[in-house]
């Protein structure tokens, strides 16, 4: 969980049936509630820091469970609350919208031989992106030791390690 993945994610597959592995976090969630809140719904869970313990950057981990005739495969995607995911996809859509407003506009003024000064705002827009990508590498540091809880949590409830690629 150190790289510069955007939203780490594992894939794993278990023994267990998506029934026996909800009962075991539904479980260790009532056994240790300092450590992790949840929510879950037929074969997705929530996983999330408590709220007492929560700030800007918290990550959260939602897990979806894939039924197979022999186990089920868990897919975990980390990642921030909905509304700091929402606050920086809006950030990089309306960069990258103004983006191509502008090298559209610009360009036609060039092809019709006159002054593009607009694109000079082209540099702006990308710098704003680049701003918003070294943030959220910023935010997932600050966030990285209630990751961990997070996914010793996971593995704990369980009882199996769990590689996050």
């Amino acid at each position: 969980m150190t790289s510069f993945r955007i939203r780490p994610r594992f894939k794993v597959f278990s023994n267990k049936t998506p029934i026996e592995i909800e009962r075991a976090l539904q479980q260790r969630l009532t056994t240790h509630r300092a450590d992790c809140t949840g929510k879950i719904i037929t074969n997705h869970i929530t996983l999330c820091i408590p709220i007492e313990n929560q700030h800007y950057w918290s990550p959260q981990l939602s897990l979806s469970l894939e039924e197979k005739e022999n186990g089920t495969i868990i897919h975990g995607l980390y990642g921030p609350s909905p509304n700091v995911w929402t606050l920086f996809m809006f950030g990089y859509a309306t960069s990258g919208i103004l983006v191509l407003f502008v090298v559209i506009t610009g360009t036609s003024k060039l092809s019709l031989g006159m002054s593009a000064y607009e694109l000079w705002a082209v540099p702006v827009f990308v710098g704003i992106m680049i701003f918003l990508y070294i943030s959220s590498q910023i935010g997932q540091k600050l966030g990285a030791e209630q990751t961990f809880t997070i996914h010793h949590f996971l593995e704990e409830a369980i009882e199996q390690r769990i590689h996050i690629i």
